[in-house]
Protein backbone atom coordinates (compact mmCIF):
# COMPACT_ATOMS: atom_id res chain seq x y z
CA UNK A 1 0.00 0.00 0.00
CA UNK A 2 1.16 3.54 -0.64
CA UNK A 3 -0.09 6.92 0.56
CA UNK A 4 -1.73 9.24 -1.96
CA UNK A 5 -2.93 12.76 -1.20
CA UNK A 6 -4.69 15.60 -2.97
CA UNK A 7 -5.02 19.24 -1.98
CA UNK A 8 -8.82 18.84 -1.59
CA UNK A 9 -8.58 15.96 0.87
CA UNK A 10 -8.38 16.57 4.58
CA UNK A 11 -7.23 13.06 5.55
CA UNK A 12 -4.57 10.83 3.99
CA UNK A 13 -5.64 8.23 1.43
CA UNK A 14 -4.36 4.68 1.36
CA UNK A 15 -4.05 3.29 -2.16
CA UNK A 16 -4.13 -0.50 -2.48
CA UNK A 17 -1.58 -2.28 -4.67
CA UNK A 18 -4.32 -4.78 -5.53
CA UNK A 19 -7.91 -3.42 -5.43
CA UNK A 20 -10.07 -4.90 -2.67
CA UNK A 21 -13.29 -6.71 -3.76
CA UNK A 22 -16.37 -5.04 -2.22
CA UNK A 23 -20.07 -4.54 -2.99
CA UNK A 24 -22.49 -1.64 -3.05
CA UNK A 25 -25.85 -2.51 -1.49
CA UNK A 26 -29.12 -0.61 -1.13
CA UNK A 27 -30.09 0.32 2.43
CA UNK A 28 -33.18 -1.90 2.04
CA UNK A 29 -31.22 -4.71 0.33
CA UNK A 30 -33.12 -4.47 -2.98
CA UNK A 31 -29.96 -4.23 -5.14
CA UNK A 32 -26.23 -5.03 -5.05
CA UNK A 33 -23.34 -4.19 -7.37
CA UNK A 34 -19.90 -5.79 -7.40
CA UNK A 35 -17.06 -3.28 -7.16
CA UNK A 36 -13.44 -2.93 -6.11
CA UNK A 37 -12.01 -0.39 -3.67
CA UNK A 38 -9.04 1.40 -5.23
CA UNK A 39 -8.23 3.66 -2.27
CA UNK A 40 -9.70 4.67 1.07
CA UNK A 41 -9.44 7.38 3.72
CA UNK A 42 -11.19 8.09 6.99
CA UNK A 43 -13.79 10.11 5.04
CA UNK A 44 -14.43 8.06 1.89
CA UNK A 45 -13.21 5.79 -0.89
CA UNK A 46 -12.69 5.51 -4.64
CA UNK A 47 -14.39 2.49 -6.21
CA UNK A 48 -14.49 0.85 -9.64
CA UNK A 49 -17.99 -0.50 -10.33
CA UNK A 50 -18.40 -3.63 -12.45
CA UNK A 51 -21.86 -2.84 -13.87
CA UNK A 52 -24.12 0.16 -14.43
CA UNK A 53 -25.30 2.22 -11.47
CA UNK A 54 -27.73 4.23 -13.59
CA UNK A 55 -31.16 4.47 -11.98
CA UNK A 56 -30.03 3.26 -8.55
CA UNK A 57 -30.84 5.20 -5.37
CA UNK A 58 -27.37 6.42 -4.39
CA UNK A 59 -28.33 9.13 -1.90
CA UNK A 60 -27.52 6.62 0.83
CA UNK A 61 -26.31 3.01 0.56
CA UNK A 62 -23.90 0.49 2.08
CA UNK A 63 -20.37 -0.35 1.01
CA UNK A 64 -20.08 -4.01 2.03
CA UNK A 65 -16.48 -4.83 2.91
CA UNK A 66 -16.76 -8.54 3.76
CA UNK A 67 -18.17 -11.50 1.85
CA UNK A 68 -20.60 -12.28 4.69
CA UNK A 69 -21.72 -8.67 5.12
CA UNK A 70 -20.48 -8.22 8.68
CA UNK A 71 -18.19 -5.27 7.83
CA UNK A 72 -19.79 -2.33 6.05
CA UNK A 73 -19.90 1.47 5.90
CA UNK A 74 -22.93 3.67 5.26
CA UNK A 75 -22.17 5.95 2.28
CA UNK A 76 -23.43 8.56 -0.14
CA UNK A 77 -22.28 9.16 -3.71
CA UNK A 78 -19.72 11.97 -4.05
CA UNK A 79 -18.82 11.80 -7.77
CA UNK A 80 -18.93 9.62 -10.91
CA UNK A 81 -16.25 9.39 -13.63
CA UNK A 82 -16.86 6.54 -16.07
CA UNK A 83 -16.77 3.25 -14.17
CA UNK A 84 -15.20 4.89 -11.11
CA UNK A 85 -17.14 6.54 -8.29
CA UNK A 86 -16.23 8.37 -5.12
CA UNK A 87 -18.17 7.70 -1.93
CA UNK A 88 -18.32 9.68 1.29
CA UNK A 89 -18.70 7.71 4.51
CA UNK A 90 -21.63 8.87 6.67
CA UNK A 91 -21.17 9.18 10.40
CA UNK A 92 -23.58 7.53 12.83
CA UNK A 93 -26.68 9.63 13.43
CA UNK A 94 -26.01 11.99 10.50
CA UNK A 95 -29.01 10.73 8.47
CA UNK A 96 -31.35 10.93 11.46
CA UNK A 97 -30.38 14.55 12.10
CA UNK A 98 -30.67 15.39 8.38
CA UNK A 99 -34.13 13.77 8.15
CA UNK A 100 -35.35 15.81 11.16
CA UNK A 101 -33.93 19.01 9.64
CA UNK A 102 -35.70 18.31 6.32
CA UNK A 103 -39.10 17.70 7.92
CA UNK A 104 -39.12 20.88 9.98
CA UNK A 105 -40.41 23.69 7.76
Amino acid sequence: MSMSTSERRTSPRIRFEHPVPTQLMAIDGTWRRECTMEDVSEEGAKLTVGSSIEGLQLKEFFLVLSSVGLAYRRCKLAWVHGDQIGVTFLKRGKKARAARDETIV
